[in-house]
């Protein structure tokens, strides 16, 4: 049910420890990096479906050989297809050697994607045409080793045309103004000083070309390139980097918006952008498994040597809650418990919308993704029942063994209402054919409730732009004949856009800002939209840290439950026979679930950075204006 909106990305980062014969010898492969790898993606494959790249960097290679390789695809299974290229480089009829030391030198010398250090990006485009163009990883070459940059990234920025400025500034013509060019541009510019800084010092020295060469591998400091890089950096942002030479990073945006983890042993550094990808492609347990800290770059030197650097002054953790929501697998512990609480919490107003009546409502959950949050409604429902069953019983000392049988026999009535029979993903298709392709992939269990006399309940994770809802699933559910069909949320109302990674960048895509102007309309205040419009139009060319999230005073006219029961109206087709009840996640329970997530931006409007309420008021002016392009 839930509707179409763009995922984040995700990465995966591998640095093998030890030498490739040393994976050999133990694993009996050669491709023990890339088989770890093509676990990673396809393990977080959840997060990008529009493209897949990967890129592997040889230490110490011969001169005159290629040392970094990449192959990047937007073909329909994009990670078999980049894997498939990858594994076709290798040769059909060679014999292996018996010597895992030969065995080793020879593929390394002769296969392209045999190398120490490998890096794999899944894309959910935010920007550009879906082009393997615009897929990660991306690459910065040069002639020198050490200035070669590969970069991927889970990111947005808020103030690319900023950073563009800055790069012209410093002398550059940047080919295009994304933030992903932006980005890598900054960070090679600065790792080109970097090295230059080192060469002049040992130059000065009478050093040779080549010692020098040797003195920067060993010198350059990926903390002070980043520091530099990041220090005005806006924006949301895990991005994974490699330098020619064999230096690697992961860095973290100051408040943590992005995730990114990491493990390390004796034989491999791994990171990636889910926890549970990890420990099913490494085996190892959760607590073994740990975060990249916010303002953080865990920073892989060529030697070998690990380390957690702090590059930005750490500001307030505001991870992403969708994260916990929607985006991420459910096969994480925390993730898990914390989509369960989720909907264990709105037990209380689900009881109160259907009277507490269980003997005429039936629970169900659409889409797949709700699951979980739809156990833990019914471990709350069980509770209520529990506690209710108890103090009816113990109240009354005179029941009758029918009285105590009815009461005992009250239980949530659980039932698979919809099942999807067709194997479509309907986020990837385009939003004309979507409705459609969701009438068609959703089929109703017949038989499953008594025709007007019972509730339906249905649990989803996220009700974004409502049409779902409105051209397709409710009049599929309606052919049951519910007297009543309540759509629950386990997340609250989204009512501002993101900027930060997800795809949610238009204003009037939202439900809840749809009921929003629907109101200003219902209550005659629609000059209240010109008033704040005029805030805006103000404060654009303010700079960016003065400049307030002026749509805020529009919503708080309304209380959420104004909102969620207009919501309600504009979502219900004319043609069934329901009524329909919308029930949204409160804020407040939302931090109960996932207290150590609290980025809540898109529903609250408060934004970790300062970018993030000039994307706001720019959503709202492009609203206004009849504009129909990305606020960022």
């Amino acid at each position: 049910m839930s509707d179409s909106i763009k995922h984040e990305c995700g990465i995966a980062l591998i640095r093998l420890l030890k030498p490739i014969e040393y994976y050999v010898e133990k694993y009996n492969t050669v491709a023990y990096g890339l088989n770890k790898l093509y676990l990673l993606m396809e393990k977080q494959h959840n997060r990008g479906q529009d493209g897949a790249g990967a890129a592997v960097i040889k230490l110490d290679p011969h001169p005159g050989s290629h040392f970094i390789n990449r192959v990047r695809s937007i073909d329909q299974q994009p990670i078999v297809d980049v894997f498939s290229q990858i594994f076709a480089t290798f040769p059909k009829d060679r014999k292996p050697i018996d010597n895992p030391a030969a065995e080793a030198d020879w593929f390394k010398r002769n296969s392209p994607f045999i190398g120490e250090l490998l890096l794999g990006h899944l894309r959910y485009g935010t920007y550009g045409r879906n082009t393997d163009s615009y897929c990660h990883p991306f690459i910065r070459e040069n002639n020198w080793m050490t200035r070669n940059l590969v970069l991927a990234g889970n990111f947005n920025m808020t103030n690319v045309d900023d950073q563009f400025d800055m790069l012209i500034a410093l002398g550059q013509h940047p080919r295009e103004r994304s933030d992903t060019i932006t980005v890598m541009e900054k960070i090679g510019h600065f790792l080109d000083a970097e090295v230059q800084h080192i060469f002049d010092k040992y130059k000065d020295r009478h050093y040779s070309n080549k010692e020098i060469t040797d003195f920067i591998i060993n010198e350059i400091s990926v903390r002070k390139i980043l520091s530099r890089s990041a220090k005005d950096f806006d924006g949301g942002y895990a991005m994974a980097g490699m330098f020619g030479h064999g230096d690697a990073f992961v860095l973290r945006d100051p408040n943590g918006i992005r995730p990114a983890y990491y493990y390390y042993d004796d034989e491999v550094v791994v990171v990636a952008s889910e926890r549970p990808a990890i420990q099913t492609t490494f085996n190892v347990p959760f607590e073994k498994i740990h975060e990249v800290q916010p303002g953080h770059a865990l920073v892989v030197k060529k030697d070998g040597r690990v380390k957690h650097d702090l590059i930005r002054d750490p500001q307030e953790k505001k991870s992403c809650s969708f994260e916990r929501i929607y985006f991420s697998r459910g096969t994480d512990k925390e993730i898990y418990s914390e989509r369960k609480k989720l909907g264990e919490l709105l037990s209380p107003a689900i009881l109160k919308a259907i009277n507490h009546d269980f003997e005429n409502t039936v629970f169900s959950f659409i889409p797949n993704t709700a699951e979980v949050a739809f156990y833990g409604l019914m471990e709350g429902m069980e509770e209520y029942l529990k506690e209710h069953k108890l103090k009816t019983i113990s109240s009354d000392k005179n029941i009758t063994i029918q009285a105590m049988n009815k009461v005992l026999s009250l239980h949530p009535r659980i039932e698979k209402i919809a099942v999807k029979d067709v194997k479509a993903r309907t986020f990837i298709t385009d939003d004309t054919s979507r409705d459609e392709m969701v009438s068609h992939v959703y089929d109703i269990t017949y038989g499953s409730i008594n025709g007007n006399t019972d509730t339906l309940v249905v649990m989803d994770d996220s009700i974004v732009r409502g049409t779902t809802l409105q051209k397709s699933i409710l009049s599929i559910l309606d052919r049951l004949n519910p007297k009543k069909i309540i759509v629950v949320s386990s997340a609250p109302q989204i009512r501002y856009p993101d900027c930060y990674g997800i795809d949610m960048s238009r204003m009037y895509d939202f439900i809840a800002f749809r009921a929003l102007i629907g109101l200003l309309k219902d209550r005659n205040l629609n000059p209240k939209l010109d008033e704040v419009y005029e805030k805006c139009r103000v404060d654009k060319n303010k700079p960016t840290a003065e400049v307030k999230n002026h749509v805020k005073e529009l919503y708080d006219l309304f209380t959420p439950e104004e909102i969620s029961k207009k919501i309600s109206e504009i979502v219900r087709p004319n043609h069934i026979f329901a009524d329909v009840e919308i029930i949204y996640q409160t804020i407040e329970d939302l931090h109960v679930a996932c207290p150590n997530n609290l980025g809540d931006w898109y529903f609250t409007g408060n934004y970790p950075t300062p970018g993030g309420n000039k994307v706001a008021n720019k959503a709202f002016m492009n609203y206004m204006e009849g504009r129909t392009e990305r606020a960022y």
